[in-house]
């Protein structure tokens, strides 16, 4: 699924400089999805655990999950995080039961210095629509207002890359960005959904659940 992976910083960059171009900025047509699958990964040292949580968007319920163990063979630099963790993601992917209509990563899409984060990097190769919520903003934002669903622009220079969110009442934001065949507005809804009670989505809660919890059994 992966042809010629980089294995020097410069060659990744050369990658998502070559794969950004690919990302669609447009949700299929009719997009309706019905389940969304959660990824994130967990490290201890040279190990990480890879987990994906998919659930129901009607009931938020759990349909199916997986897990990767795996070990890190790429440095940890800034806007290349993909390539510590999209393989053992896709193989984790591979593990499901069942097929996603929607990925939800835990880090960037298109906010991101060369516009191609992980999020954007899953979609390109899988072909699902994606979309990346991230903790911490790659780029500059006003704060939103205090209520559930204010949000504000979030910009790279002139460029808007995606959106400050706040997903619970003077919570802070989640940075929302399209990862692939999504758009802000679409993105920005789903995460809403998937976020009644908390800060993160429920996707993102219930694989960071996961792959920490394999990550202590893995020992």
């Amino acid at each position: 699924m992966i042809d010629d992976w980089p294995s020097t910083p410069e060659e990744a960059v050369a990658l998502q400089l070559r794969m950004a171009p690919l990302v669609d900025p447009h949700p299929p047509a009719d997009f309706r999805p019905r389940t969304a699958a959660g990824l994130d990964v967990a490290y201890a040292e040279d190990r990480l655990c890879a987990a994906v949580v998919v659930v129901d968007l009607a009931s938020l319920e759990t349909v199916d999950q997986a897990v990767v163990p795996g070990v890190t063979d790429f440095p940890y630099v800034p806007g290349l995080f993909a390539f510590r963790e999209l393989p053992a993601l896709l193989r984790a992917l591979e593990r499901l039961t069942t097929s996603p209509d929607l990925l939800i990563c835990d880090g960037q899409g298109v906010a991101h210095p060369r516009r191609f984060g992980l999020a954007s990097h899953l979609g390109v190769v899988t072909g699902l629509p994606s979309i990346g919520v991230a903790k911490t903003p790659m780029g500059h934002y006003d704060p939103p207002g205090p209520e559930r669903g204010d949000w504000t622009e979030l910009r790279d220079g002139d460029d808007v890359v995606g959106r400050a969110l706040r997903t619970q009442r003077e919570v802070k934001p989640l940075f929302v960005s399209i990862g692939h065949r999504t758009d802000l507005d679409t993105a920005s809804d789903l995460v809403l959904r998937l976020a009644p009670r908390y800060r993160q989505p429920e996707t993102t809660r219930r694989a960071d659940h996961l792959c920490r919890a394999a990550l202590v059994l893995d020992r």
